[in-house]
């Protein structure tokens, strides 16, 4: 067995205080997105966790890129029949996490999961470089394969296919927008007594913010 009981970091880059956040998370959030982006440290700052309850009843959670955000919430795009596009539309409760290393920060985002526009997806999938376009239609994702040749056959055969023509969106692939209901902010502190700041959406639609201890 392998002991990490010696792991210890100290953490001292900075501090979160009630006098000198916003009123609601989403511009806070924008606020510590773009220190982290500007501070470097970090090669993908929108890189995220997306955690979902899956059809089979156990939590999953993997990595993928945020690629929007605004007052409504936060976009990401992936196939709707994946495992992680199924569990979604089945219960769209899912949980978002962001840990940026350089700043000692980490937030945590609960929220409800919609399908985009297909406007948005249709935008979106034409923004892609053309082998992301191609990759979208070959991967059945999720789904078990026999070996790496098959992909790469089949990525050849549609190169050839659209070589002059525009790159379809297929229909199983686009984006959620997640509405955030709770949003929780931490920042690391020396003695293990770090900050929590919590925006909790109420009933009325106005953010309650608590400090969580530590």
């Amino acid at each position: 067995m392998s002991d990490l009981s010696n792991y210890r970091k100290s953490y001292e880059k900075s501090e979160l205080l009630e006098s000198s956040i916003p009123e609601d998370p989403i511009n806070l959030f924008n606020r510590w997105f773009h220190e982290v982006e500007d501070f470097g440290g970090v090669d993908e700052v929108n890189a995220m966790t997306v955690a979902t309850n899956g059809l089979d009843g156990f939590p999953k959670s993997r990595v993928v890129l945020l690629k929007k955000f605004n007052e409504e919430g936060f976009i990401f795009f992936t196939n709707y029949n994946s495992e992680k596009g199924k569990a979604i539309l089945e219960n769209p409760k899912i949980c978002l996490s962001f840990f940026w290393h350089s700043m000692e920060r980490q937030v945590i985002i609960k929220g409800i999961a919609e399908k985009t526009s297909t406007a948005i997806s249709d935008n979106y999938f034409a923004s892609r470089p053309v082998g992301s376009q191609l990759g979208a239609l070959v991967s059945n994702q999720s789904e078990i394969i026999p070996n790496r040749d098959y992909l790469e056959n089949e990525l050849k055969e549609l190169e050839i296919e659209y070589q002059s023509k525009e790159i379809p969106r297929p229909d199983f692939w686009g984006g959620f927008l997640v509405k955030p209901i709770e949003v929780e902010f931490w920042q690391g502190r020396p003695n293990r007594l770090h900050d929590r700041i919590r925006y909790k959406l109420s009933e009325k639609y106005y953010w309650n913010i608590d400090r969580l201890s530590p």
